[in-house]
């Protein structure tokens, strides 16, 4: 097989758009990091209370979870397969929709770069020469005119 044909292969695949898609949403979260960042500084005041009151809360979790784990010990078997199928469901839901996510992403920047590509060539293109009555002809020998 040849690279255009192997290369192709790899980009129409579902594991290709999925990655593409993986991108995008990357991109997407990173520029919503600097108000994230900017609404944590806001509440930052709440935070150190919360952290103030965790001790406790923490001595109060732990004599709780000390009661409920062994019910939890007997059920552990039935929840954990429980939550494995969940876990896979979502993961296959997840892996669908960055790979349409990917597919619409590839499809926008190929179009894209098409477009580019033909405006590029469009100018490239080299203007139309008006040939003259005076120009030399290539490969023809010259001639004088007689007087």
């Amino acid at each position: 097989m040849t690279l255009t044909t192997e290369v192709k292969k790899i980009t129409e695949s579902k594991p290709f758009y999925a990655v593409a898609g993986a991108g995008d949403y990357a991109v997407e979260k990173l520029r919503e990091l600097p108000d994230q960042l900017q609404k944590l500084q806001a509440r930052r005041g709440e935070l150190r209370e919360t952290a103030k009151d965790f001790p406790g809360r923490a001595r109060e979790a732990a004599s709780t979870f000390q009661d409920r784990a062994e019910a939890v010990a007997k059920d552990f078997p039935n929840k954990a397969r429980e939550y494995a199928d969940t876990a896979a469901a979502r993961f296959n839901e997840l892996y669908d929709e960055l790979a349409v996510r990917g597919r619409r992403i590839v499809s926008k920047v190929s179009g894209e770069a098409a477009l580019e590509l033909e405006e590029v060539s469009k100018s490239a293109e080299p203007p139309v020469a008006a040939t003259t009555t005076t120009e030399r002809r290539p490969g023809r020998p010259r001639t004088t005119p007689k007087a």
